[in-house]
């Protein structure tokens, strides 16, 4: 029993840590006004490569009418394309143009040099034990 009570602990502290310094990279990128919303959905754009409006609602856990209107944002810069659907003629996929993959870059370098500058600060130990920690994390992802 003291061995569920210490995993639950443990899947507490972890996902509370991993949620804070989530939270604490998103709030690193280049100076802009791309909302959280916008460069989510770019994100998931450019991480599935296309998708339907649906399908990114769905991933980024929104209604479609609100999808809309980012996805409208997107468009207005020059960072999302619609293109017709390949066997569906009433729906369109969406893809991030070379515009929106250089913002996206952009965003996940300043995002990368601020999360590099925190871990210079530690030991090689904690470094270390980072690395590991990350290959352990891969692993739970996958289950």
């Amino acid at each position: 029993m003291a061995e569920r009570s210490s995993a639950e602990q443990l899947a507490v502290s972890l996902r509370e840590s991993i949620t804070r310094l989530n939270r604490r990279v998103r709030q690193e990128r280049p100076v802009g006004d791309l909302t959280f919303s916008q460069l989510s959905a770019l994100t998931s754009l450019q991480l599935a490569g296309a998708l339907t409006p649906r399908e990114l609602a769905d991933t980024e856990r929104v209604q479609p009418p609100t999808m809309t209107k980012i996805v409208g944002k997107l468009e207005e810069r020059g960072l999302v394309a619609r293109t017709p659907h390949p066997t569906d003629r009433r729906q369109v996929i969406l893809a991030a143009t070379e515009q929106g993959r250089i913002v996206y870059a952009q965003f996940e370098k300043a995002r990368n040099e601020w999360l590099a500058e925190q871990l210079a600060e530690l030991t090689p130990d904690e470094r270390d034990t980072l690395a590991r920690a990350a290959r352990i994390l891969q692993q739970v992802a996958r289950a």
